[in-house]
């Protein structure tokens, strides 16, 4: 089975945060990575435009119960019908999870996938969670570039 990588990011997001989701869906495609989205739109909508046209297979684990109501990029989607919930869903099913940008629902799944553990975990100009004393909390890799958040979650190409 290909590795499945969860791409994750807010629904509003800046020029910057889209054209890095869309590099990190392109990049992973060329790795032969199936990539997992929230299936909607913003990073989720960029990162599936990504994918699509570099020939690979992202898959949309949506909030509602209607699985035609993801973005147009999606090969395919799975209607959980759980809400936010669904976050849970999504990271239990990622090999590693790459957050791009960042709002509270990607916050959520940064969470889930630091606490699962032996998975990466990466940050693309996202969330950075401290401690009472200011100390960043372990568990999430931080990055600048589309190909430095690939190369963290499946390894750099040999």
């Amino acid at each position: 089975m290909a590795l499945q990588v969860a791409v994750c990011g807010p629904i509003e997001c800046t020029p910057e945060e889209h054209a890095d989701a869309h590099e990190v869906g392109v990049l992973l495609a060329l790795r032969g990575a199936t990539v997992l989205c929230g299936g909607g739109d913003g990073v989720m909508a960029a990162v599936a435009a990504g994918v699509r046209a570099s020939g690979g297979l992202v898959i949309g684990v949506l909030p509602g119960r209607d699985h035609t109501a993801g973005n147009a990029g999606l090969t395919a989607a799975i209607a959980t019908n759980m809400g936010e919930a669904r976050n849970a869903i999504l990271i239990a099913s990622a090999d590693a999870v790459i957050a791009v940008g960042g709002s509270w629902g990607t916050l959520s799944e940064i969470a889930f996938g630091a606490r699962r553990g032996g998975i990466p975990v990466v940050s693309l100009h996202g969330w950075r969670v401290v401690d009472r004393a200011g100390r960043e909390v372990p568990g999430v890799r931080h990055v600048d570039t589309a190909q430095e958040a690939v190369d963290a979650a499946v390894g750099p190409l040999g």
